[in-house]
């Protein structure tokens, strides 16, 4: 595995393809920067020995020590520590921690390969693990790239007046093929070693051409990156660790990008386009069961300390809303673990997370993460808007005039209160807090998504049986189908039964 050093080395011998304010930048710009610490927190904690067990896990292709976040999930323990290291990453680096759409692109294509070859005797699944073996023994960091540009969204992708719209093949040879199209949105892609693309939708055979996945170095001929960082404003004198993290995302351009045969894990197959796009959609999903509840963790602390700062920490009207936090989080947290011990076995070995639950838990924190913000917004008042800028506070003739007023309760010092509203200043009305609003509603794809997928796959005929029962218009009740959806029964989520690595 490698440490956050070795990553930072092998990140700075990138050729430049990273394109920030109409200018091309090293993976050096410290617009970046932020979002490349975030990552390299991944690599920083897994070389740690308190966090080892969590961060690291057993490859099953060779039996050798990985960083969980290149592991394909063989049981649900393996989902539960998913989870678990998600959350708890998220609370050190103050939300995103971004790699885990690489982990979710390999869970997904580690499923869909086998059944693609299963189906049509193709060597996806043999080409995808040989692929893994290598993302494994040199631990690399990939973004996940899925949502296409899309062009007239009452189109298909066969349909548009622009064919690159969509990301689609253009030539088919005895070494590879060649794409072209954009797709959008894709985060930590500007500090990542790879990038594995697939389906953002289902197909029809017209559409064949679209049904195309692969994986390549993020610094591939061909492929320019057009990223936008956020980040918080630098902090002069009150550092902090949260103000040195932040993220980027681009649009990912795929100018006639050659693709060898050996990094190709889909062509043409559009039958299973919906499905990988869904299998990594739900994966996604399921992480995200770990990450916003961590953000409301990070909302929460943040309200406890601005309600003391205060000096209404213990007025009912706060623990109220400090209670909605609490709910927010460990509802969509039990929602993962639900989709965890209610996973299954694929024909591929990955054990996968049941979809319904992964659904509703993310469902759960989309719609809760504007609620989230208001009621920090509440509690604190409005000088997270108004705070005079960290200059004022170290200038000659402000300097005592602030320190003497913003102090609310006497038992806080000055500087410890301006830390509290410096801090949630970055965490409610900075650049951040925009986009983790708007990534808290559609990271891992957009809430019409969720309802696809549930509409889908969701029993509701079952549900109307119960209601016939109770009114009388059946005579008898089928409940066969709920004894057939069985969790993973609890004696095997032993540590000493699926947890070989220990």
């Amino acid at each position: 595995m490698r440490t956050s050093a070795e990553y930072l080395a092998d990140l700075k011998r990138l050729k430049p393809n990273v394109y920030v304010g109409g200018a091309r930048v090293g993976r050096d710009d410290p617009r970046i920067v932020p979002g490349v610490r975030v990552m390299s927190t991944t690599f920083e904690l897994a070389k740690d020995p308190k966090w080892q067990s969590l961060l690291t896990a057993r490859s099953h292709l060779t039996g050798q020590a990985v960083n969980r976040f290149t592991h394909v999930p063989q049981n649900a323990y393996d989902l539960m520590q998913k989870q678990k290291m998600i959350r708890l990453l998220a609370q050190r680096v103050g939300g995103c921690i971004q790699r885990c759409m690489g982990m979710d692109g390999i869970i997904a294509l580690s499923v869909v390969t086998k059944e693609m070859d299963d189906r049509y005797g193709t060597q996806y699944n043999r080409r995808f693990l040989e692929y893994l073996r290598f993302y494994q023994e040199h631990d690399l960091a990939a973004a996940c790239a899925q949502t296409d540009m899309k062009g007239d969204r009452a189109k298909r992708p066969s349909e548009q007046a622009d064919p690159d719209a969509y990301v689609h093949i253009v030539d088919v040879g005895d070494k590879g093929i060649f794409v072209r199209g954009a797709k959008l949105s894709i985060t930590m892609v500007a500090y990542a070693d790879e990038m594995i693309v697939v389906p953002t939708r289902a197909l029809r055979e017209d559409d064949k051409d679209y049904a195309v996945a692969f994986a390549l170095p993020a610094d591939w001929d061909n492929v320019h990156l057009i990223t936008r960082p956020v980040f918080v404003r630098e902090r002069q004198m009150i550092k902090c660790p949260y103000a040195e993290l932040g993220g980027s995302d681009s649009v990912v351009v795929f100018d006639n990008a050659f693709v060898p045969w050996e990094r190709v894990f889909m062509c043409g197959e559009w039958e299973f386009g919906r499905r990988l796009a869904l299998l990594f959609a739900d994966s996604h999903r399921h992480s995200y069961s770990g990450c916003k509840p961590a953000v409301s963790d990070i909302l929460c602390g943040a309200a406890c300390l601005v309600a003391e700062a205060n000096d209404i920490e213990k007025a009912s009207h706060v623990r109220e809303k400090l209670s909605e936090f609490a709910g927010a989080a460990e509802l969509s947290y039990a929602a993962g673990i639900a989709s965890a011990i209610y996973g299954e076995k694929t024909s591929s070995g990955t054990f996968f997370p049941n979809s319904i639950y992964a659904n509703v838990g993310r469902r759960l924190t989309g719609e809760s993460i504007f609620r989230e913000y208001n009621l920090l917004v509440e509690i604190a008042g409005g000088l997270l808007v108004t705070l005079p800028y960290e200059d004022d506070f170290n200038a000659a003739e402000t300097e005592a005039y602030l320190k003497k007023y913003i102090v609310r309760n006497p038992k806080i010092p000055p500087e410890t209160a301006h830390r509290i509203w410096r801090f949630v200043e970055n965490l409610a009305a900075s650049s951040v807090s925009a986009w983790s609003q708007i990534a808290g509603v559609h990271g891992g794809g957009s809430p019409i998504m969720e309802t696809i997928a549930l509409n889908a796959q969701y029993d509701y005929e079952s549900k109307k049986n119960i209601a016939k029962y109770l009114a009388g218009i059946d005579k008898e009740l089928d409940q066969s189908r709920d004894l057939e959806r069985e969790p993973v029964p609890p004696s095997s989520l032993m540590r000493g039964t699926m947890a070989p690595d220990g």
